[in-house]
């Protein structure tokens, strides 16, 4: 037998040296492995989103932020497919989260899942990223909720559908007939409840229901029907007004009718305090433009007491008692008026203020330094209509018995008052112009000239005063009918209410003017009655100068005339200038000096004649311009 023998080579045991470097060799490539690994993994999420992040349910792991955002902008459908359902009583109404201003934010999305990972310390950041791995990092997305929008949805919505606003009960009149038209509570969407109510359910990204918050305002006024009584209670029958009780005279009453009264009732609104109600009223405006209107008939001037100073017994007698003065007070009138009616009074008083004179009927002349005659004149009417004659007592008689307080300025005019045919007077020739005319109240420059004359005399300062435009007969002549040059220039002349006579009381003492009329007699005698305080008066006059001829007279026809008749309406009167000078005297010395300068025209006789008198007018004779 044959064997063959081959030669085995073995291999010796490796050493624990070797052992040891190989398991170094394998641990390091490993370690090189998986820091490659780690390198390619940072390196590949430097711009992805770390495995295990999810946003919404929305797998973002592994997609850059452009990707993620298109992701949640394409998964996460709630805001438009989402149903959001509003309901008011039997109203319902459906949007969507988007509709009601929800919108998503993929971007803030996607930057808050990148930073997965990338925030905190190194462990934490691993943590993050090994947490992603082994159960992943779920975030909320980001939404905006844009109140606006579903404000303006929820505002258009309610003004349609839901807001109705409160009613008030009202009044109102038909003819003299009440009518109360009910009031209603109103409704109104209560926004910021229901926008919060919309906000917390979009935070569930769920579909749901809200009711939506409603309040209903009741209506402030609650009840008119005591108005509508007062009111039906002033409509029943006339308001009348009157004068106050006492007061005598032909004034009043006045009366509204209820439908008068209906056209002036108003209902005003009052809030007080926790409360409001209507207020039942009578218009002011129309009740005030009314008593307007009536004020001037109703108001009365006080007078003073009017006396004449007994000779005999040197004490003051009344021949008029004191006027009490009254105006018609617009205001309380008008409170008394609204206090009545609201206290259904058909006759209501008006309300006045009285002011009493300076002078009542209690005075004496001892009080007042009334103790004498301190000047009286007098002036002659000859020749005086019976027209002007009415005129000279009835503007006089106005005089009688008038006082003056001391320092007081004394108006003819005032006193006078309105002198018109509707006051008394009667017509009489006038100065007008350049003309003598027939005019109301022709006279009344006799009681002027007296007066003045009366004051010149006394010593009182005269501060208005007016001649006439030519010399007056009237005012010259004399107790015997004659004319008196010396009168010249001391005549006033009055035309109310543009030219006045006034002079002043300069003295500490009551003056008391006394008038009478000798109809007879044809003179009208001026008394003043105070006390003398030892004033004395000189003075002189120029008489008339400068004289000028009156011119040639005139003739006109007057087709009212009958043939042969010849009529004078106005008389001739030389032009002339005088100066009068006076100088007052108070105990010896000179109290004050004055003058009074007049000019008086050249004035024509004018004659007037019948159409077809014969010799008319004469051939020497001024024709009248319209002949000319």
């Amino acid at each position: 037998m044959t064997y063959t023998t081959r030669k085995i080579k073995t291999t010796a045991a490796p050493t624990v040296e070797q052992a040891v470097l190989a398991a170094a060799l394998g641990l390091g490539i490993a370690v090189l492995l998986a820091a490659a690994a780690f390198l390619g993994f940072q390196l590949f999420h430097s711009t992805h989103i770390y495995p295990g992040v999810s946003v919404g349910g929305v797998d973002l792991g592994g997609m850059t932020q452009a990707q993620a955002a298109a992701a949640l902008s394409t998964q996460l459908n709630y805001i438009d497919e989402g149903r959001i359902v509003l309901t008011d009583q039997n109203n319902t109404w459906a949007a969507s989260p988007e509709q009601l201003g929800l919108f998503l934010d993929p971007q803030t999305s996607v930057r808050q899942a990148y930073q997965i990972g990338r925030t905190g310390t190194l462990t934490q950041r691993l943590t993050d990223k090994l947490n992603g791995l082994r159960q992943g990092h779920e975030i909320a997305p980001s939404f905006i909720f844009d109140q606006r929008l579903a404000f303006h949805y929820l505002s258009t919505l309610a003004s349609e559908y839901i807001n109705r606003p409160v009613v008030e009960p009202r009044l109102s009149i038909e003819g003299t007939e009440v009518i109360i038209h009910p009031g209603q509570s109103g409704r109104q969407l209560d926004n910021n409840a229901a926008l919060a109510a919309i906000g917390d359910l979009m935070e569930t990204r769920e579909n749901g229901l809200i009711s939506l918050p409603v309040v209903e305002p009741d209506p402030v006024i609650l009840d008119v029907e005591q108005q509508a009584e007062l009111a039906r209670g002033i409509l029943s029958q006339p308001l009348t007004l009157s004068m106050p009780p006492g007061e005598t005279g032909e004034l009043g009453p006045w009366a509204f009718s209820p439908e008068e009264l209906a056209a002036m009732l108003i209902f005003r609104r009052v809030d007080d305090h926790d409360s409001s109600y209507y207020q039942v009223n009578l218009n002011y405006r129309m009740l005030n433009d009314y008593l307007v209107r009536l004020a001037p008939a109703l108001q009365k001037e006080e007078q003073n007491t009017r006396f004449i100073f007994n000779d005999d017994t040197r004490q003051l007698d009344i021949i008029q008692p004191a006027v009490i003065g009254r105006t018609l007070d617009l205001q309380k009138s008008i409170e008394a008026i609204q206090q009545g009616a609201a206290a259904l009074q058909h006759d209501i008083p008006l309300v006045f203020v009285y002011t009493k004179p300076p002078v009542t009927d209690e005075a004496t002349g001892e009080s007042l330094g009334i103790t004498e005659l301190v000047q009286a004149q007098t002036s002659y009417f000859y020749g005086s209509s019976g027209a002007r004659i009415f005129n000279i007592s009835l503007s006089s008689s106005k005089m009688h018995g008038v006082l003056i307080a001391p320092g007081q300025t004394f108006s003819t005019g005032h006193q006078l008052g309105e002198v018109s045919e509707k006051t008394g007077y009667k017509e009489g020739l006038i100065i007008f112009g350049d003309s003598t005319i027939e005019g109301v109240g022709g006279g009344v420059c006799q009681v002027s000239t007296t007066l003045f004359r009366t004051a010149f005399f006394a010593g009182f300062p005269i501060t208005e005063r007016h001649s006439h435009a030519y010399r007056v007969s009237y005012y010259e002549k004399d107790a015997g009918n004659n004319i008196d040059t010396s009168l010249a220039g001391l005549d006033a002349t009055v035309f109310v209410p543009v030219i006045d006579l006034k002079f002043t009381n300069n003295t500490p003492y009551w003056l008391l003017m006394e008038t009478y009329v000798d109809e007879a007699a044809r003179r009208l005698t001026w008394k003043f009655y105070s006390t003398k305080d030892g004033r004395s008066v000189e003075w002189q006059t120029t008489g008339p100068i400068n004289i000028v001829e009156a011119p040639k007279p005139r003739y006109q026809e007057n087709p009212e005339l009958e043939k042969g008749k010849i009529e004078q309406i106005d008389w001739a009167a030389d032009g002339a200038d005088v100066t009068v000078e006076r100088t007052v005297y108070k105990d010896g010395d000179i109290l004050f000096q004055d003058s009074f300068y007049t000019h008086y025209n050249p004035w024509r006789a004018v004659y007037e004649y019948g159409p077809g008198t014969e010799g008319m007018p004469p051939k020497d004779a001024e024709k009248d311009e319209e002949q000319e």
